[in-house]
């Protein structure tokens, strides 16, 4: 099964049918305008679980203006909480910071990223924290498999969950707006995650946690570019019972 995105050219499809061709022109910009923006953006933090955490502004993938400023320094709080062995779904934080952890990514290759799907991944161990960023909205979306993309997720969920040790947590972000089939099963609490929070982008350089009813249906672009709101859920393992949330 091969990923929309591979390749230049198709990666260029997959990118104007997803973000449209505006930001097709803008996104260029933005990457020869990051070293400058960078210097002049000012430390800004958010709230999340209770405390307070810094955005994280970096040049890779435009991070600075996009959704990932706030999904990385929750990562970072899930991973400074981790005990025992962690794996990330999607390699993602090693473009930003060098790790000790698992990485298994379907698709990208990488130096030491494991190149296997989820659901047949089979370690031969358990994990305390299995943590996937702005990854599991691609699942059964941005592939050539057939179906749907709902019952991949789910069960691409229930395949993390089984690699969970005893008390052990996954913990996917996801924006809203980008998959509507993922979003469909968040909006009628399908996914069985213990607990769940929304952090909401109230303007061009702010996020903060708002209630469900104020971020189901949120579109994705608009009104800021990319992500509007992303939704950041736990999981436990199947020996202790989840709530749907």
């Amino acid at each position: 099964m091969a990923h929309l995105y591979q390749g230049t050219l198709s990666r260029v499809r997959w990118f104007v049918r997803r973000f449209g061709a505006a930001e097709l022109v803008r996104l260029p910009l933005r990457i020869l305008a990051a070293p400058l923006i960078l210097r002049l953006l000012r430390p800004g933090d958010f709230m999340f679980l209770g405390e307070r955490r810094p955005y994280f502004y970096h040049r890779y993938n435009v991070t600075w203006a996009n959704e990932r400023c706030v999904e990385v320094p929750v990562a970072r709080a899930y991973l400074q909480q981790a005990q025992g062995d962690v794996l990330e779904v999607g390699n993602v934080l090693a473009h930003y910071f060098p790790l000790r952890h698992t990485v298994l990514d379907k698709f990208e290759r990488a130096p030491g990223v494991v190149n296997e799907d989820i659901v047949n991944y089979a370690p031969g161990k358990k994990f305390g924290l299995i943590l996937s960023i702005s990854t599991f909205e691609h699942i059964g979306f941005d592939d050539e498999g057939e179906g749907g993309s709902g019952a991949k997720i789910i069960q691409a969920i229930a395949a993390c969950r089984r690699l969970l040790a005893p008390g052990g947590k996954l913990v996917l972000t996801v924006p809203l707006g980008y998959n509507p089939e993922l979003d469909a099963l968040i909006e009628r609490e399908q996914l069985g995650s213990s607990r769940a929070c929304f952090l909401k982008r109230v303007a061009s350089r702010e996020w903060c946690e708002v209630p469900r009813m104020k971020a189901i249906g949120a579109r994705f672009g608009s009104p800021f570019p990319f992500a509007n709101v992303v939704w950041v859920a736990e999981f436990e393992s199947f020996d202790a019972p989840a709530a749907r949330t």
